[in-house]
């Protein structure tokens, strides 16, 4: 038994795409913080990356934590969209589901699920219902998406207010998100900072792949924006918050959006 749950601590596991063209790799560092690795091919397209949820007034869902379950399935189904460019939609992916517990905070549970397409990667974050945690209230969000170089970005300036910037093209370390020209015309718009985007965020990496990383199911949480670490071409995500800091108000069972990186 200890020697099980010893491995248990220093999880990680990896699984690919239905038609192997992706494949993620999950795992708890020493210090038991969850962390992903995607790639395409040969080729790394996100390398490790944190991901975490922090709480106010409470211990985040951060680290400390060991796994309890894993569970895994295959779906292969079609739908039809009500319109669209093509008749039938193909719906074909792998799903991990990471059950943590934090044994420090009354042994919480906390669920990643992963959808892992030949096109990509989607996950988020669930929060069961659970006798420690009812009522809370989102700080802050943690989702790193650490890029493998200085891509070719296509991108408009983070804002609380408005999307209804001109496209401007650059490498990533040249983001400017404190643009003037026709933005000085837009009248609400309280941008965020100079290395602050908004999604979607388009990319070309310096070896041909286009990247897009967005989100889904965007249901009773803030919008998501990233700023950029343009010394380590890190991208962290970034919640609107309301008028006094807050991001999100929840109640479990509850799960934050789906985060996307299609590729």
């Amino acid at each position: 038994m200890l020697i099980f749950l010893s491995s248990l601590s220093l999880f990680s596991q990896t699984i690919t795409s239905p038609g192997k063209k992706c494949s993620l790799r999950f795992a708890l560092n020493a210090n038991g913080e969850p962390t992903y690795r995607l790639s395409f091919g040969q080729k790394e397209v996100v390398k490790t990356s944190r991901m975490a949820v922090l709480l106010r007034d409470l211990p985040g869902f951060d680290k400390g934590f060991s796994i309890v379950r894993v569970d895994s399935s295959v779906t292969n189904e079609t739908w039809e969209p009500v319109w669209g460019e093509v008749k039938t939609i193909r719906n074909n992916y792998k799903e991990l589901a990471v059950t943590l517990r934090q044994a420090a905070a009354d042994n919480r549970s906390f669920v990643i699920r992963f959808r892992l397409f030949d096109e990509g990667l989607g996950f988020r974050y669930e929060f069961p219902a659970q006798a420690s945690l009812t009522l809370f209230i989102v700080s802050d969000e943690i989702t790193e998406f650490a890029l493998t170089g200085d891509h070719k970005t296509f991108w408009i300036p983070g804002d609380y207010d408005t999307n209804e910037y001109m496209y401007n093209t650059s490498s990533l370390s040249q983001v400017n998100g404190a643009v003037g020209g026709s933005a000085n015309e837009i009248h609400a718009r309280t941008p965020i900072g100079v290395d602050a985007v908004q999604t979607p965020l388009m990319m070309k990496s310096g070896d041909g792949l286009y990247l897009n990383i967005h989100e889904a199911v965007l249901v009773n949480y803030p919008a998501m924006n990233l700023v950029i670490d343009k010394s380590n071409f890190l991208l962290r995500s970034h919640l609107v918050s309301d008028p006094v800091g807050n991001k999100a108000y929840l109640q479990t069972p509850a799960q934050t959006p789906w985060r996307t990186i299609l590729v």
